[in-house]
């Protein structure tokens, strides 16, 4: 049976540390998908948060690596994706943006916008993805809840429209005036925030005398913003002129429950997505999706490797044969998946917006369309330009084949991007990556899942350009230059410094050196 209820496909993005993750486990927490919440570190008798399930990512207390979590919520499906903060890893996030409809900016309250904030912010703009903005961590001392509105106006030009306002200030959070209704919400604090936070509404009549001083400041503020025309405005938070804001504390579970029911109704559901060549697909044309994130090592009793991919239009049914698009070849549906975290169970059917794994699809690649029915296939996810560069090879040359597998799958789930040459063989790739912490994700996996130890050594290059078969010809054997080719085909010139490659540009001007977009840019 098709399920023919609204979807909801976000992303929750934000500077490393503003909470992404405890959001993430919180939203799960009131949808009733979780009992209880789970701390980023696992602390105590606390279990781990369900996104972050990497031993790297429970030891450091950071977001490596996307996760997707699918749940039912007020009778719609929600697709939800964890993305990882730190710049070093902005080519997954900025993949988990080509599958959303809409994503959800965490801001610190003690910190403002951030350089990543700032980035993440400016890359949703470019896709035209609308962004709900959560000031987070209000349960803890910040900035005036009017300043962060200035700040937001004037450093990512859009305007901020708040829905909630802040009863209390920054580390005296008592609830939330909701400015559409009039009404106070008020929050009650559970043990470390693990269980769902007590609320309750209350008319202005009905403030209770030791929230009254709190009340009284937080509607003069609310009345001033209706004075400087800061309502809510839905088609032009959809057109990418305003954001709407709210205020939480995802670790007391403060105003999660608001976040969740604005989502379903303010977000966008799934549209029409154009091809490469111009053709647009509806939602309800034949199937077809989108390869955005391929993840191995998911399930530690076996190796496994699962292709995420958001359905674009259509209805997916299990064990259905698809085309898939870059090969021309058909491909077998059997094994798919619904994703929760590392936790999967098999899907029967899926519609537009949702987010399946194809397990053990060996032969798709983020950036890969399937389809049925008339061809289609869409854009390919741009890589970043990479800033460091690693030359890698086996420590124990005996378990070369382990070496081999591991570094290739490594490639295709774009951990990093591999660079080849003849001059260095197989047996000693480069590696290229945005930031050097893609480098100590590679090293411990290679370690514990692929059991093959590697020895990384740093090359004295800082940038790469794209060039062509002609320009590796004439590059080939400069001082300071070195070119490679990606996997993908694409040749790579590594320069020693940006002085050097403007000096290279200028004594051969008709060689092709392509600038790379930029780490989040």
């Amino acid at each position: 049976m098709t399920d023919n209820r609204p979807r909801r496909t976000f992303a929750v993005i934000s500077h490393p540390d503003a909470g992404k993750s405890t959001l993430t486990e919180a939203l799960a927490l009131h949808a009733r998908v979780l009992t209880e919440a789970g701390a980023v570190h696992g602390k105590g008798n606390r279990r781990a948060t369900v996104s972050d399930w990497m031993a790297m990512e429970k030891s450091r207390g950071i977001s490596i690596t996307s996760a997707a979590l699918q749940f039912d919520y007020r009778d719609h499906v929600v697709n939800l994706v964890d993305t990882p903060g730190h710049s070093d890893f902005s080519e997954d996030t900025y993949r988990v943006l080509s599958a959303v409809d809409s994503a959800v900016m965490l801001v610190d309250a003690g910190k403002g916008l951030e350089p990543q904030t700032l980035k993440l912010f400016r890359v949703c703009a470019l896709r035209g993805i609308p962004v709900i903005t959560v000031i987070n961590k209000w349960d803890r001392p910040g900035l005036s809840p009017l300043g962060l509105m200035d700040e937001i106006e004037q450093q990512i030009k859009l305007r901020p429209t708040p829905l909630t306002w802040p009863v209390g200030e920054a580390g005296d959070f008592r609830g939330v005036l909701d400015r559409r209704s009039g009404e106070f919400v008020k929050y009650t604090r559970t043990a470390g925030g693990a269980t769902r936070a007590p609320e309750r509404r209350m008319s202005a009549a009905e403030v209770e005398d030791v929230d009254a001083a709190a009340w009284s400041a937080a509607s003069d503020e609310h009345e001033l913003l209706t004075l400087d025309d800061a309502d809510h405005d839905q088609e032009r938070f959809l057109a990418g002129e305003t954001t709407p804001v709210m205020f939480a504390s995802a670790l007391q579970n403060f105003g999660v429950a608001q976040l969740l029911d604005l989502l379903l109704e303010l977000a966008p559901g799934p549209s029409a997505t154009a091809g490469v060549d111009g053709t647009v697909r509806s939602v309800d044309d034949d199937f077809s999706a989108f390869v955005f994130k391929v993840q191995s090592g998911m399930n530690s009793s076996h190796r496994d490797r699962m292709a995420y991919a958001r359905v674009v239009s259509g209805t997916f049914e299990r064990g259905m044969v698809v085309t898939h698009a870059s090969t021309g070849r058909p491909f077998a549906t059997k094994y798919a998946q619904a994703l929760f975290g590392r936790e999967t169970t098999s899907v029967e059917t899926a519609a537009p917006g949702d987010i399946i794994g194809f397990v053990n699809a060996q032969a798709l690649r983020v950036g890969d369309t399937v389809y049925d029915g008339p061809p289609i296939d869409y854009p390919p996810v741009p890589s970043f330009a990479p800033e460091h560069f690693m030359a890698v090879s086996a420590r124990d040359i005996g378990r070369y084949k382990q070496f081999r597998r591991g570094i290739e799958q490594l490639d295709q789930e774009g951990v990093v991007q591999v660079l080849r040459s003849e001059l260095r063989g197989d047996q000693a790739p480069v590696l290229a990556a945005v930031g050097p912490l893609q480098f100590e994700v590679v090293e411990e996996r290679m370690t514990n899942e692929f059991t093959s130890p590697i020895r990384l050594t740093r090359l004295d290059y800082q940038l790469a350009r794209r060039t062509d078969a002609e320009g590796a010809q004439q590059l080939s054997g400069l001082r300071g230059v070195e070119v490679l080719q990606r996997t993908d085909g694409t040749y790579m010139a590594l320069f020693t410094d940006k002085w050097r490659a403007k000096n290279v540009a200028r004594e051969l001007p008709d060689v092709r050196l392509d600038e790379l977009p930029a780490g989040g840019d």
